[in-house]
């Protein structure tokens, strides 16, 4: 969105001294929304370590922090529309980069176009943050006209949205080249809806969770309690994990006998799946404090695996029997989720993406047994990070096959395959249960 000008002469304010004014109830939230927003697109952050950032001197209660998230979420989440209500509504279409103007206006038009809060506070909290900016407080006039009119007007603004209008225009056009115009906008609209939280079963769940299997093999939630305030999660039944991020670890086939590599593997769910089949698990994780967190979960879900903090590009651990890679990537496939994603992450991003995942599939087919299987993943919809990983590989490593992923053999539902026999699960898939996440997975073996 371009700048808008505003007056030349910003008013100046009146003399005299006055006692600080009150803030206003939620203002201290709404506060930290408009400057963590400001940080995910200036730092390109995700949601929760800019909030993180911001509460680090000045923590907030937990109801405050939960309606902080909850408005960057819906911020993101709907940003296409929130930018064009502000384009539409402003005199010139255009707003200014006066300090936190823009972030402040946004996150308040989360909350009046589609949160369940009074406009009113919306607008007061707005205000007041723009009146205490240096650089903004020139605007607080613009700022409340701006907003209430949007909020008398939401109704046919809301109306007279596009569905595809919350898809960053160059992702939408990419999307609808890999998968076609009508795949694209069913993905542009099942992003802007919550998604579902998934569960992978490890012993039986208490009739007490709410919830339903799904064709997949996970269980999906239909209850809004704490995930850790369930029965049987802190006993290890079960674990959080997208009904598609379960699914790259069934393809590996592993069985107890077997050594299998996990190569970035934190938070540490595939590695749970590996090693609640019996095979000896080794998962590798660069950064210690994920590596940790893997521990963390192991431990909770009493699985038994070798945790190494090491590089997957020069890991020396001796040869497996299979790998499963999941790789880094530019996380388009978990739009839902973290919505900031759409708004963060540049063509820039995936092609350096692209090039470290073809090193780390290079990485991974030397530490593979003769006649092993090489599974590799990543959560994004860009077929640079996907299908044309695969097709390179395969191109330059003659000792290497494609092992077809099929209905029969892996239970995988035919929508989620490609021709080639990959696994592309997009997020209109399931949509029917609230969608899924966007995943690829493909399967090597070399040859013996």
């Amino acid at each position: 969105m371009s700048r808008w000008q505003g007056p030349k002469r910003p008013p100046r304010e009146k003399s005299g001294k006055k006692g600080p004014r009150a803030e206003p109830p939620g203002f201290r939230a709404r506060l930290v929304a408009a400057r963590a927003h400001r940080r995910v697109m200036r730092e390109r952050r995700p949601i929760d370590e800019a909030i993180a950032l911001e509460t680090k001197t000045a923590p907030l209660p937990p109801a405050d922090l939960g309606l902080v998230r909850a408005i960057l979420t819906v911020a993101f989440r709907r940003r296409g529309t929130i930018r064009q209500a502000l384009a539409s509504r402003a005199v010139t279409g255009e707003i200014a980069e006066a300090g936190p103007l823009q972030p402040l206006l946004e996150t308040a038009l989360a909350q009046i176009l589609f949160m369940d809060v009074p406009d009113h506070a919306a607008v007061d909290c707005a205000v007041e943050i723009a009146k205490r900016d240096s650089e903004a407080k020139h605007y607080a006039a613009f700022a409340n006209a701006l907003l209430r009119r949007i909020a008398a007007e939401k109704a046919q603004i809301l109306a007279n949205m596009p569905d595809t209008v919350d898809a960053p225009e160059w992702l939408f056009e990419r999307w609808s080249r890999a998968y076609g115009a009508e795949r694209a906008e069913a993905i542009a609209r099942i992003h802007r809806q919550e998604p579902p939280v998934d569960l992978t079963i490890f012993a039986p769940l208490s009739p007490e969770i709410a919830g339903r299997m799904l064709s997949t093999g996970s269980f999906r939630l239909e209850t809004e309690a704490a995930i850790a305030a369930l029965p049987g999660y802190a006993e290890g039944r079960f674990q959080v994990q997208d009904a598609a991020a379960a699914l790259p670890a069934r393809l590996v086939g592993a069985k107890a006998g077997m050594r299998i590599g996990d190569l970035c593997a934190a938070p540490g769910g595939k590695t749970a799946q590996l090693a609640a089949t019996g095979a000896a698990v080794l998962a590798v994780e660069r950064s210690a404090r994920r590596a940790e967190r893997l521990r963390e979960n192991l431990a909770r879900l009493k699985l038994p695996a070798e945790v190494m903090v090491g590089d997957a590009l020069t890991l020396e651990a001796g040869l497996f029997d299979a790998i499963l890679l999941d790789a880094p990537c530019s996380a388009t496939g978990t739009i839902r989720r973290h919505p900031e994603v759409a708004w963060t992450k540049t063509l820039v991003d995936i092609l350096a993406l692209a090039r470290q995942q073809r090193a780390m599939l290079e990485s991974a087919a030397r530490s593979l047994k003769p006649g092993g299987l090489l599974v590799y993943a990543t959560c994004s919809l860009e077929p640079e990070e996907g299908e044309r990983q695969i097709e390179a590989f395969l191109a330059d490593h003659p000792q290497f096959m494609r092992r077809p992923i099929t209905v029969e053999a892996d239970g995988i539902a035919a929508e989620m395959l490609t021709s080639a026999g990959d696994l592309r699960v997009l997020p209109c898939h399931l949509a029917k249960e609230g969608g899924a996440d966007g995943f690829f997975a493909g399967r090597l073996q070399r040859r013996a």
